[in-house]
């Protein structure tokens, strides 16, 4: 009973958020709709957590690995494993959920149940992309994690909802057809979906630049790189809190797993000659986002433009091609979705109160709201990388690992660091201190004890990793030594 337990582990946890849909469909009292996904969210992440307990530190390849044939005609299979790589990745999408559904309990108040059946369906497809062996899966369940998102902008989202959403499909619409080329030149040429098969084939020199060329693309958009990042701060300023959580927690980690998993192991020649470009393009990422997030009068907007600077660190820790700098970026995508998503989390308890997000409305919140400003001081500090907080460590490896390549990123992204202490602290003061400039800022109330319950988990997840990082990076070191060892080869 128990190996037949664990040796349908992945597909039981993939399971879970659409068994949950159903027993949705079937309730329609709101207690009863938000209880339910919350247990069958938490149940998820219990699962997670005994996945990682089970997970051996040494093994290279992929555990837990589930095959069946789903269209043999074209050799399809239903295929899922994890490795180092996605291993953290999987436990970041099932320790967001619980948390959202706890963090819209009140603010959500028409047609909840779609609302969560929506973050179930993330939840479900996100875990398929992250642990799919088979290319056709994994475009496949790509392609339904937009459809959630957008119903959220465009639902339950902000005055400029319509617009917002509209923008976010035409760019992710794009990337996925860039992303399915390259997937079908894939399999035409290796005359397989199976990604491990894929990475063993030697492809055509022309076909190489091509097919690198569309799978980097679609995974850049989705990341998102410059200049492929406007879509970014409109989807995050109009989606509702919890839609926001799951797009910058765990939507765009999806090109950043996608570098690691598609463009490193099978094209190491192609990543090694578009390295350069790269990293002077993450460079930039980071310094324009960290200067357009000291520009912004609404939190949500500078919540955002932060995340297009910290995922310019993912990408040049990715295109290090060092155990150091991948080790750290994938780090990085699980600590920015914590950091990042309880910033959001934040910010929509504000919002919950007083239906404003802009800087200038508030002020002396300390006064009023004691805990909620110790709470925002720790995620303020968090984000740009204070030391025992887990942003520092994975900021701290990519730098390591860049500082081999060329020390001239190293610096240039010290001031993205920079930028992000004084972005962040100017926010905080702002906020936090001096006297309240509107009348509802002066009735606020503190957090209550569901909103605590939201975020204290959060608190606990970022300042553990950054006093004690140990257990995460010996999950992925194996994986990422035989990624590097590949490069390495080339």
């Amino acid at each position: 009973m128990d190996s037949l337990f664990t040796d349908h582990l992945l597909s039981l946890m993939i399971a879970m958020p659409f068994i949950g849909m159903v027993i949705l469909a079937f309730l329609s009292d709101r207690k009863w709709v938000l209880t339910t996904t919350l247990v069958i969210t938490l149940i998820n992440t219990a699962l997670a957590f005994f996945l990682w307990s089970q997970f051996d530190l040494t093994e290279t390849g992929m555990q837990f690995v589930e095959r069946h044939q789903w269209m043999p005609t074209f050799g399809i299979e239903y295929a899922v494993g994890v490795d180092g790589i996605s291993l953290l990745l999987v436990l970041l999408t099932t320790f967001l959920p619980p948390l959202c559904v706890l963090g819209c309990w009140d603010s959500i108040t028409t047609r909840l149940k779609a609302f969560m059946m929506l973050i179930l369906l993330v939840e479900g497809a996100m875990l398929v992309v992250f642990t799919a062996l088979d290319a056709f899966l994994f475009f496949m369940l790509w392609e339904v994690t937009m459809v959630p998102m957008y119903f959220m902008i465009v639902l339950w989202g902000g005055p400029n909802r319509v617009a917002a959403g509209l923008k976010y499909v035409l760019y992710s619409l794009t990337g996925s057809l860039l992303l399915l080329v390259g997937i079908l030149g894939l399999s035409l040429q290796a005359g397989t979906f199976d990604i491990i098969q894929l990475a063993d084939f030697s492809y055509s020199e022309k076909s190489e630049f091509w097919i690198f060329l569309a799978l980097f693309l679609g995974f850049a958009i989705k990341l998102p790189m410059l200049p492929f990042h406007t879509w970014l701060p409109d989807a995050h300023s109009e989606a509702p809190t919890a839609g926001s959580v799951l797009l910058a927690g765990v939507l765009l980690k999806m090109g950043g797993y996608g570098l690691i998993r598609f463009c490193l192991p099978i094209f190491p020649e192609m990543a090694h000659s578009f390295a350069p470009a790269v990293l002077w393009l993450s460079v930039a990422g980071i310094l324009y986002g960290g200067y357009m997030a000291l520009a912004q009068e609404d939190l949500k907007r500078l919540v955002a433009y932060s995340s297009v600077s910290h995922m310019g660190f993912v990408t040049l820790g990715i295109f290090s091609f060092n155990n150091e700098g991948i080790e750290g970026a994938i780090l990085q995508m699980m600590t920015h979705g914590l950091t990042t998503g309880a910033m959001f989390l934040i910010v929509g308890q504000l919002y919950d109160r007083t239906h404003s997000r802009n800087i200038a409305d508030y002020g002396g919140l300390q006064q009023r709201m004691p805990r909620f400003v110790a709470i925002l001081s720790l995620f303020a500090v968090a984000s740009f990388g204070l030391p025992t907080t887990s942003n520092f460590i994975g900021e701290f490896l990519i730098l390591v690992g860049v500082s081999y390549e060329n020390f001239i990123f190293v610096v240039l992204a010290m001031g993205g660091i920079v930028l992000g202490a004084a972005y962040m602290l100017w926010m905080l003061q702002r906020v936090a201190f001096g006297q309240a400039r509107t009348e509802a800022a002066r009735q606020l109330t503190d957090l209550n004890f569901r909103e605590m319950l939201t975020i204290l988990p959060l608190a606990v997840a970022v300042v553990g990793i950054g006093v004690y990082p140990g257990p995460f990076l010996e999950s992925m070191d194996a994986s990422v030594t035989y990624v590097v060892e590949r490069m390495a080869q080339h």
